[in-house]
């Protein structure tokens, strides 16, 4: 299974960022960014509809997206994220290509999903938090995002 993530991401995603196209380059963020945020959704051991519906919402809203094309890299994702040996393989290709802003707002997504189920759960702020280090955001940028995911999904500040 490592093998195949690897696979995906040397066939898929590396050679779209080599070249020079944006819409390479773009491609191979939103499969990175998008395998990040299922890596919220499975991270308590169990895949809920509802945070499943936010990270499919988030991907198509954030990355303007039509419904379709969500829903091919959601799928896209979820191999990715299923298949990865490491967090790092992840965020290595978003820390070096996303601009800072960029990735405080990828933060705040990932908080989104992990509050989906209004539920906290100590796996999945572990994930949040081992992300944003890996990205490089630091602690009162990963706090304002927590904040403001929070508020977005309508739980109490805690």
């Amino acid at each position: 299974m490592l093998g195949s993530f690897k696979r995906l991401f040397q066939d898929r995603v590396a050679p779209q960022i080599a070249q020079s196209s944006p819409e390479a380059r773009e491609h191979g963020l939103r499969l990175a960014a998008a395998a990040l945020l299922f890596e919220v959704v499975r991270a308590d051991g169990t895949v809920k509809p509802e945070e499943l519906a936010v990270m499919r919402a988030a991907v198509q809203s954030t990355l303007a997206l039509a419904r379709e094309e969500a829903e091919e890299l959601v799928r896209l994702a979820e191999g990715a994220s299923r298949g990865a040996a490491s967090l790092y393989e992840l965020t290595s290709l978003v820390d070096r290509e996303l601009p800072f802003d960029d990735k405080k707002r990828l933060v705040e997504l990932l908080w989104l999903v992990a509050f989906a189920d209004t539920a906290k759960d100590a796996q999945e702020e572990l994930i949040v938090r081992q992300v944003a280090g890996l990205l490089h955001v630091p602690h009162p940028d990963f706090i304002d995002a927590k904040i403001r995911a929070r508020a977005q999904s309508g739980l109490d500040q805690g």
